[in-house]
This record gives structure tokens, sequence and C-alpha cells, in this order.
């Protein structure tokens, strides 16, 4: 088996990069900030200077925690723009929210890319135009409606599959199965995965596959328990997800047929879990 359904193929187009967001926060760093990272940083300020330097940031805090503690995962994401905070309070928001395990992009059809990255409270997102660094807001929800746009309008709702090639084996049943479970999937239907560590293809099979279903607009990465890179394919409601080891090899390779992968996104207990260490950190520190 070629290990690696998205392993690059000479001449085919590669999967989009994934940008950092990298905002600098009150104190610089170099390295991603923790939640524990974002307290100390709060605990060796002035919280009453902070109150009168940035009012809108604290605001935007106190309706950002109100927002995911009514958050449900089957709800509508919620919006706060940042267009009208200052660089200060821009910094401060950054300090609080620090990055957490899921970052990535969206490629969009004008070629500009949709930069997204998890809080360390999870279920809160920054979402900005890579471009344009004031286009530029908090989501709160499972995961950015952005995502699940381009997954629906972005991508092909069928695909024809061609003769295969001398050398393949397996990879026109699975073609069949996979176009048969893409255009069955609807909402709420739990996800179907195709597992290709397990399947026996050749290179060949795989090098069709790729081609056949082609790359999609989106690419997510999560660092939690290991590294997890998930990628749109060309066609609707299929994804492939990757599991890597600390050697960067994969350890798990799957097609998974459904909405996005719940490797990426939050969940109700998220929500409430970010909610009550929201508002701790809003009483601590700005009260």
């Amino acid at each position: 088996m070629n290990a690696g359904f998205w392993t690059a193929l000479e001449g085919a187009a590669q999967p989009i990069n994934v940008f950092a967001i990298g905002e600098e926060s009150l104190n610089a760093s170099n390295g991603s900030l923790t939640a524990a990272g974002a307290l100390a940083k709060l605990a060796a300020l002035d919280s009453a200077e902070l109150a009168k330097s940035c009012p809108n940031a604290i605001e935007l805090l106190s309706m950002v925690a109100a927002a995911i503690a009514s958050q449900k995962a089957d709800a509508p994401t919620q919006l706060f723009r940042l267009g009208n905070l200052n660089d200060l309070e821009r910094k401060l928001i950054a300090d609080v929210l620090g990055e957490g395990e899921v970052a990535g992009g969206v490629a969009l059809p004008d070629g500009s890319l949709m930069q997204i990255r998890e809080s360390v409270l999870a279920g809160i997102w920054r979402v900005r135009l890579e471009t344009d660094a004031n286009h530029e807001y908090l989501e709160v929800g499972t995961i950015p409606e952005i995502v699940k746009r381009a997954a629906a309008d972005l991508t092909a709702a069928d695909f024809e599959i061609g003769q295969a090639p001398e050398g393949a084996m397996n990879v026109l049943p699975v073609l069949a199965e996979l176009r048969e479970r893409a255009l069955a999937w609807r909402s709420g239907v739990r996800s179907q995965i195709i597992n290709f560590t397990l399947l026996p293809m050749s290179p060949v099979d795989m090098s069709f596959l790729q081609e056949t279903i082609g790359n999609g607009p989106i690419q997510l990465v999560s660092r939690g328990y290991g590294t997890c890179r998930v990628l749109s394919t060309g066609i609707r409601n299929v994804w492939s997800v990757q599991f890597f080891n600390a050697m960067d090899a994969i350890i798990l390779d799957t097609l998974e047929v459904g909405g996005v992968p719940s490797v990426a996104v939050a969940a109700d207990e998220d929500f409430e879990d970010s909610a009550e260490r929201l508002q701790e950190i809003i009483e601590a520190y700005f009260k």
C-alpha cells in the first residue's frame, strides 16, 4: 500500500498551506500562547489600567463569554467584529484567547485565503482574511461558518469514474462506494469512514483515486493528541483525515464521508468549559 492518500503526486496540485494568524501579544513571544501563558501575562498587568485603556476589548470579551455560555453545537455561530478595537485592545484579546489546537485556512475562489485559528478556549475562533488584517472577527461555534460554506459551495456534488489505469487493484469499487455514500449522506447522519491503513491499495490505485476526486478548498490541522490533518476533497461531503506520529509518519489514513470531521470541531461540553474559564478570567483580571 502507498501510505498517505494525500502523498503528493508528481504534477499534482498541493493542498493549501496552513498559515498561523500570528499577532503580537502584550509581551511579545516567539511561541504559541497557551492558557497558562495568557493568565501569567495578565497577572503581571495592572487590571485598573487595562480596564481604562481597553474598554472595548473587555466589553467584547464579556459578550463572547455570554455567547459561548448559550451556544449549542447545532446552533448557528455567533460573530464579533474586531474593527472597533485599537492596537492595544487587539493585543489584549490575543493574550486572553491564545492559540488552541486547531488551525487552518479556506482558499476562496478569488485566490485569497481565510485564516482560521481556534483559541485556547475551545469553540472560540479567530478568523481573518490573509491579505487584510482589518477583516478579522471572533466566531463562537463548533467551526467557523466559512468552513461549512466552502465545503458545500466550493466542491462538486458528484463525480465521474473513469477507466482504471493498468496496474489498478481495488480503486474502482472504492470509488463506487465513495460516490454512493457521498450522494446519500445528509446532515445528522453518522459519518462513514474508509480506512486505507487496512485496505490493500496499490500506488496506482491511490494515484487514480486522488486524481478522480481532487483537492478541496479547506485544510485544517489539529495538534491535540498527536497531529491530525483534515483536508476537504473536491467532492462534497468527502474529507481526507490523516493522523501522524511524532516522526511525522502517517499512522492512520482515511477518507471520511460526512460533515466537518469531529476531530476539528468543538462540542457542547467544550462550550460549557470555555464559558466558565473565560468568565473566571474576566472576573479575576478585569473587575
